[in-house]
C-alpha cells in the first residue's frame, strides 16, 4: 500500500474523508491473484468481476460521482485468444445479470474505447446498456473497454483535422477545449483520483490527457481483493493531499 500516513493512523487521527467526484481504477493483478492460488487465470478474472460489483457499490454508498473503470485495454489483444474470449463473455454475463441491479440503482453506464475489433453484437450489448440507462442521474460508471490513451488522443486529433480540413475550423482556434470535445470522455469531469492495484506503479496508457492532475494511490492488493477496507484506506490517503493544480493554494476537488 502507499506510504501516507493515513494508512497506519488511528481512528481519532483519521482525516474527515474527502469525496473524489470522479475515481479512475485500474482493475490490476487478476492472474496473478489467480497463480497464488493454484486457479486458472479465468477464475482470477471472475473474482475480479465480483470486485468490480462491490466497487460500485461502494461508490454509491460513499457518493462518488463518476466511476471510470479500466476493463479491457487496445493492448490486451496480444493475450491468448481463449483469455480474450473468456473476457468478452464475461462482459457479456456481467451485463446480463446486473443491467437490472444498475437500473435500479439509478446508474447511468457510458463504455468509451474503439469499436474497431467488436463482434457485431458485442457493439450491439455496448449500445443496448448505454441507452437502457442514458437517463439515470446517480453514479456514472465509464467502463474503459478496448481503450488506449494514446489512441483516444489519436482519434481526437483525426477529428479536429477532419474539422479543419472542411474548412470548419481554424488551426489558430484549436484549444484545449477543442481537444477535450473531441474526448472519448467528452462531458465527464476529469478523474481526482486514480488508483492501481496489484502494486505496480504506472499509468499503463489509461487516462493520459484526463490525469494531468489526478492524484494517484498505489495498493498492494491484487485487484479481487481490494475491498472496502481498502476502499476506506485510499480515500483517507486522498484526503491528505493538498490539490494546488500548479497554484500556491490547495484546491477542493
Amino acid at each position: 500500500m502507499s506510504s501516507d500516513s493515513a494508512i497506519n493512523a488511528e481512528p481519532a487521527q483519521r482525516p474527515r474523508l474527502r469525496i473524489p467526484a470522479h475515481i479512475g481504477m485500474i482493475m490490476d493483478g487478476n492472474g496473478r491473484w489467480a497463480k497464488a492460488r493454484g486457479k486458472l487465470r479465468t477464475e482470477g478474472h471472475i473474482e475480479g468481476v465480483k470486485a468490480l460489483r462491490n466497487l460500485v457499490e461502494l461508490c454509491i454508498n460513499y457518493g462518488v460521482a463518476n466511476l471510470t473503470v479500466f476493463s479491457f485495454s487496445s493492448e490486451n489483444w496480444t493475450r491468448p485468444r481463449d483469455e480474450i474470449a473468456f473476457i468478452f463473455n464475461l462482459l457479456r454475463r456481467f451485463v446480463a445479470s446486473d443491467l437490472q441491479k444498475l437500473i435500479r440503482n439509478n446508474v447511468k453506464v457510458r463504455i468509451i474505447g474503439s469499436r474497431a475489433g467488436l463482434e457485431p453484437s458485442l457493439i450491439r450489448l455496448i449500445d443496448d446498456v448505454e441507452a437502457k440507462t442514458a437517463a439515470n442521474t446517480g453514479l456514472t460508471l465509464i467502463v474503459a473497454f478496448n481503450y488506449g490513451g494514446k489512441a483516444e488522443i489519436t482519434d481526437a486529433t483525426r477529428l479536429i483535422a477532419r474539422e479543419v480540413a472542411a474548412g470548419r475550423l481554424s488551426p489558430d482556434d484549436i484549444t484545449e477545449a477543442t481537444v477535450e470535445r473531441a474526448l472519448y470522455t467528452y462531458g465527464i469531469p476529469d478523474p481526482d483520483l486514480i488508483i492501481r492495484t496489484s502494486g505496480e506503479q504506472r499509468i499503463s496508457n489509461f487516462l493520459l490527457w484526463q490525469a494531468a492532475y489526478s492524484e494517484f494511490v498505489f495498493v498492494d492488493e491484487y485487484w479481487p481483493d481490494f475491498d472496502e477496507a481498502s476502499f476506506l484506506r485510499v480515500l483517507e490517503t486522498f484526503s491528505l493531499r493538498d490539490r494546488r493544480y500548479g497554484g500556491i493554494e490547495a484546491k477542493s476537488p
